[in-house]
């Protein structure tokens, strides 16, 4: 099985390999396994060098968002918050992966994805209050690997349906990361998470999706939290992000029309998000973004 030079990048930028991500990946580097997986499904599974640099990107995201999390409390603003990660990256030496990102370019270092958000909330002047549930997320770049990962915080007394979502988000994840390892397709994670949510009356978002990462913030597989036919197997070497979106109403959502990432519930119902960065290894996966 060859991988030609001249192929599109399995980035998805477009390029050719040669004009991309080749100079950072001879093939001689690359195992029968690997060289199939890039041709037939544009994955790539990453050298042991790439795992190194991935796992250390990954340990400095995890540490920022701890921080993040330790300094959301009653009164202080989602602004003051990406204030704090801008702080945190240049003090680590990172950079955040999702500001100018995309199109229209994100302006922020962090998402922070309040109550009815589903994800890509912009941080702002608005105080967390009680009764708030606020998903924070960070995405950094070490030299050139990247690292995602996002938690749940929790401001005083909640509700009890955003406890729910709270705790079923959080139980989908663990639940799909439990299937994750070689020769399981990738429909399983889908199937798990939308298995569990159901049966306690949450919904699964089907809009947006976890993803392959590491020498690019978003590469291929695409992984689905919801019902899925994707039979890919799951292979050493993969690097990709778990992340369901669970809602206590319907699965739809809403992109801001003026913001235009913003995504919000369709009905207002609130939503819940957990997010890690995961390595499949020879026998299961490992959690990258674990402290």
């Amino acid at each position: 099985m060859n991988f030609e030079r001249n192929d599109p990048c399995w980035c998805g930028s477009g390029k050719k390999w040669k004009k991309c991500h080749y100079p950072a990946m001879p093939k001689t580097q690359l195992s029968e396994q690997a060289l199939f997986y890039l041709k037939e499904f544009n994955i790539l599974l990453k050298t042991p060098e790439q795992i190194e640099g991935i796992r250390k990107a990954c340990a400095i995201t995890a540490k920022i968002l701890d921080q993040l999390c330790t300094a959301a409390r009653p009164g202080v603003t989602t602004l003051e918050l990406d204030q704090l990660s801008r702080k945190l990256h240049k003090e680590a030496g990172v950079i955040p992966a999702p500001l100018g990102y995309g199109e229209p370019p994100y302006p922020k270092t962090i998402c922070t994805s309040l109550n009815e958000v589903i994800c890509h909330g912009i941080p702002d002047t608005r105080p967390l209050q009680d009764g708030d549930i606020c998903n924070i997320d960070v995405s950094c770049i070490r030299e050139g690997y990247f690292g995602d990962t996002s938690r749940m915080v929790t401001i005083g007394k909640i509700s009890p349906k955003k406890k729910l979502v709270v705790d079923v988000s959080y139980e989908c994840l663990y639940r799909a990361i439990a299937v994750a390892k070689p020769g399981v397709p990738i429909s399983a994670i889908g199937q798990v998470i939308e298995d569990y949510a159901t049966s306690k009356g949450c919904s699964v978002v089907n809009q947006f999706i976890g993803h392959g990462i590491g020498l690019s913030f978003h590469e291929a597989p695409e992984v689905c939290h919801h019902y899925n036919n994707n039979q890919i197997p799951m292979a050493p070497g993969m690097t990709f992000t778990i992340e369901p979106m669970i809602n206590a109403g319907v699965r739809e959502g809403v992109i801001d029309p003026i913001d235009h990432w913003t995504v919000r519930t369709k009905d207002g119902e609130p939503s819940a998000q957990w997010e890690h960065t995961l390595l499949i290894t020879e026998d299961g996966a490992e959690i990258l973004t674990l402290l």
